[in-house]
């Protein structure tokens, strides 16, 4: 179709043509330069026709310009929250890539960084909350639509000899005297297609199959740092050797409860010299009575607890640590004796024998310890609680979305990295005071509202003026987390006259103190 007249006369580059495509709109009329020239034989050498460098539109040439918002960068993003979580992950970061692709690696700690700022999120909506937050600065080219997901989960849960790696690395990290508190966690996961989904003794009555995750908790440091999925009918005691095994720990003192006792570890404590445990028995065990455990005889000093204690060495060089919990013992006292008054059910007898273990706990250790210091390992053993608390509630984590074992297993391990994130914010943000003011979940809010310019520094500061719309006192979060740099206070003004200058004060004669002395009267002979 021919370019009209009115078209061709607009002024435009030199060496240009307007091509006519033939569809209404404001780009029908392009402006071409000439690229080259081609050769015919015969003839006269034809022009070749090369880019589109502008249009003419409404009479006038406008030159093409990055101007589409299709495949437009945003220009700010969700800051805070993805801050924090980077800078407690980054000796993470190092031993996922000495053991995994780098690019997988990536979309692992994406993963885990979002599970932490947007519990419950779903496969579906990981892409649109990794492109809205710095977590696509700090991973860039993370693959994370669902298919992708999918993958990566099968692929994490079919390379066990990763995980170990991996979870190796972590144990290495972990002092020889610091105490390791094995504990385990039932996931719901109805899903028909894989081994793990089970019923356990407990969700045969709640009606529904779970999932078994244990986890080894370092108590100083007060972190996870490694877990493995069982079957949900696993008793933990049968799982107990295979954990150990399987994730290679070798030292340690393992502090677990009565679901792990020693006599399942018996070859794992043999290969492994460095590794010990601390275990609680039944009160019913006959080692008690017959080494007369209950026959106390002191009261631990430096805890705000009352508690009785005896320890005594056993055959076999083991030793047994008793103690007794006022506190305790009197709520089980009240507890047992309420119970038999609304069953009807108190019996003298039995009373008796049980009122001489309320608020008893009797643990068993190869090692030789102070009392003192085999009861407070043993109480931090709650930590490992909270851990699965927040693993839960605050993680979402209570259930899984995947189906098959290799996707389970997998979608864990992601689990396991967030958790130890959480389990270090915890930590920094009770060290910088913050919980004293909001809760975690409050925390997490606050941060995600701190929104930063994406061609910032990388160095944050509060008066740098990369910031959007971002309240004073999520700048004071920030600060305190030492992921904004506080505006520098000014120096406070001297109190006082200032100093003259030398030149003014040689000038000037210096007044002499108190009253001026009066003139001399002159005398009759001066006169």
């Amino acid at each position: 179709m021919p370019v009209p007249a009115d078209i061709r006369e607009v002024p435009r580059p030199v060496n240009t043509i307007v091509d006519d495509n033939g569809r209404d709109g404001p780009k029908r009329y392009a402006v071409r330069q000439r690229a080259s020239s081609k050769y015919v034989s015969g003839g006269n050498p034809q022009p070749r026709n090369g880019k589109v460098i502008g249009h003419i539109i409404d009479h006038k040439f406008v030159p093409v310009a990055d101007k589409s918002l299709n495949n437009a960068e945003p220009d700010m993003l969700s800051y805070g929250a993805s801050a924090l979580v980077k800078s407690v992950m980054s000796d993470i970061k190092d031993d996922l890539l000495a053991v995994y692709d780098a690019s997988d690696v990536y979309a692992m700690m994406s993963l885990a960084t979002l599970k932490v700022i947007k519990p419950a999120i779903t496969a579906n909506r990981m892409a649109t909350h990794y492109r809205r937050t710095f977590v696509c600065k700090d991973y860039p080219g993370a693959a994370l639509s669902p298919n992708s997901i999918c993958s990566l989960l099968q692929r994490i849960g079919m390379n066990g000899s990763r995980r170990k790696q991996f979870y190796q690395l972590r144990m290495k990290a972990t002092a020889a005297d610091h105490h390791i508190a094995i504990d385990g966690t039932l996931k719901q996961d109805n899903s028909k297609v894989n081994d793990l989904s089970a019923f356990s003794r407990k969700a045969r009555v709640k009606g529904v199959c779970e999932v078994s995750v244990l986890y080894a908790y370092d108590i100083e440091r007060m972190e996870p740092v490694c877990a493995e999925v069982f079957p949900g009918n696993s008793i933990d005691a049968s799982s107990y050797p295979a954990f150990i095994r399987d994730n290679d720990i070798r030292s340690g003192i393992i502090v677990a409860d009565k679901g792990f006792p020693p006599s399942k570890i018996k070859e794992e404590l043999r290969e492994r010299p460095d590794l010990h445990f601390l275990t609680p028995i039944k009160r019913n065990d006959s080692r008690i009575s017959g080494n007369d455990m209950l026959s106390f005889e002191g009261v631990l000093s430096g805890i705000e607890a009352h508690v009785l204690y005896k320890k005594k060495q056993i055959k076999g060089g083991r030793y047994l640590y008793a103690f007794k919990d006022a506190r305790k013992a009197s709520a089980e006292e009240t507890s047992y004796i309420t119970n038999a008054q609304k069953k009807d059910t108190f019996s003298p007898e039995k009373y008796s024998k049980k009122k001489a273990v309320f608020g008893v706990i009797v643990l068993e250790s190869d090692q030789d310890l102070e009392p003192k210091t085999a009861y407070q390992c043993y109480e931090d053993r709650w930590l490992l609680e909270l851990v699965f608390n927040r693993y839960k509630s605050d993680e979402c984590l209570d259930h899984t979305d995947v189906q098959n074992d290799f996707s389970v297993i997998g979608s864990e391990f992601i689990n396991f990295l967030s958790t130890v994130a959480t389990c270090r914010i915890i930590r920094k943000a009770q060290s910088a005071g913050l919980f004293e003011q909001m809760s975690y979940g409050e925390l997490m809010d606050d941060l995600s509202s701190a929104w930063r310019k994406t061609d910032a520094p990388e160095d944050p500061a509060t008066d740098d003026g990369y910031w959007v719309h971002t309240l004073k006192m999520v700048f004071d979060e920030l600060e305190a987390l030492g992921l904004s740099k506080p505006v520098p206070k000014p120096e406070p003004k001297k109190r006082g006259r200032k100093p003259k200058p030398k030149d003014e004060a040689e000038q000037k004669p210096k007044r002499s103190r108190g009253r001026p002395r009066k003139s001399p009267i002159p005398s009759a002979e001066t006169i």
